[in-house]
């Protein structure tokens, strides 16, 4: 076994110097994010500017609809409740165009965690869920917020299993009991029910997530390319959803010259569900435009 003293002190020279540097740099541009945002949610009526944002009216919440048929399809959160999800019809020329975003929450590993540090949270138990939450940034309804999808059928997927929707239940305890691993199924039950409303006919569709939903983007993108039809224009956008493996993924994929990248270095975690953040007055621009507006462009070519 290694020495602990020595091992301290290698730790201490790995943090030296350029890593310091580096810490100090990181810990300012945070602190700068978190003063923009604080000042963006200053109650000044009077101010275009540091209140940009539209009101949270009774047309911005959406209902909570529990899975149907979950136990009949072994579709169950972390403690065996059904899960769920947020469904806002679209209208006008997006009547026909899908937007489906999975919320973050990062992952369980192992069934001690699972049952600890999600116990009695919307996470891991859908009874916990809010009943209406409010859609903003990338789900907004309204085009001063959200200027490309504003009018699509919008569908914020909730996170309750613990495994970006991956779990399988091989993983499971053998005696029958929680926690219960059941992503993947979740995953294809709610797509089964989406396409039954309507999804089966999308012109466009776009799959976001964020966070372990980012990641979650990742892992079932393919699968939501070939649920749609094949003439429809379909598209993936992870946000926040890990780093290191994804830009190792990416050297490779940069060698395509026919392939094209929006990488952007998040100085808050996740950006695409919040208004302050998406599109707005004072969220942050890159050659004089905002994420939504980028994502926009990228999505239409």
């Amino acid at each position: 076994m290694a020495n602990p003293r020595l091992r301290s002190l290698l730790w201490w020279r790995w943090w030296a110097k350029k890593d310091w540097a580096i810490a100090a740099v990181g810990f300012t541009v945070v602190a700068f994010a978190l003063t923009l945002l604080s000042n963006s949610w200053r109650d000044e009526p009077d101010s275009e500017i540091t209140r940009p944002f539209h009101p949270i009216n009774a047309s911005d919440l959406v209902e909570l609809t529990l899975l149907q048929n979950a136990k009949a399809r072994g579709a169950l959160c972390l403690d065996g409740s059904a899960p769920g999800y947020h469904f806002k019809k679209g209208f006008g020329s997006g009547a026909n165009n899908w937007l489906l975003h999975i919320e973050g929450g990062g992952w369980c590993n192992t069934i001690e965690s699972c049952n600890s540090w999600r116990k009695g949270t919307p996470l891991g138990y859908s009874k916990y869920m809010d009943r209406k939450i409010p859609f903003s940034g990338i789900l907004s309804s309204h085009p001063s917020q959200n200027p490309e999808f504003f009018n699509w059928n919008k569908v914020k997927i909730r996170y309750c299993d613990g495994t970006s929707l991956a779990g399988h239940p091989e993983n499971e305890l053998k005696n029958g009991s929680a926690p219960f691993f059941r992503g993947q199924l979740n995953w294809e039950a709610v797509m089964d029910e989406l396409l039954s409303v309507g999804l089966s006919k999308a012109k466009q569709g776009l799959f976001s997530g964020c966070s372990a939903g980012g990641l979650a983007t990742l892992i079932h993108c393919d699968d939501f390319r070939s649920l749609l039809p094949t003439d429809a224009t379909v598209k993936c956008l992870a946000d926040a959803g890990y780093r290191r493996s994804l830009l190792k993924a990416l050297k490779e994929f940069q060698k395509n010259k026919e392939g094209g990248m929006f990488i952007s270095s998040c100085f808050i975690h996740c950006q695409a569900w919040m208004t302050e953040t998406w599109h707005a007055p004072t969220s942050p621009r890159i050659n004089n435009k905002t994420i939504a507006e980028s994502v926009g462009d990228w999505y239409v070519n």
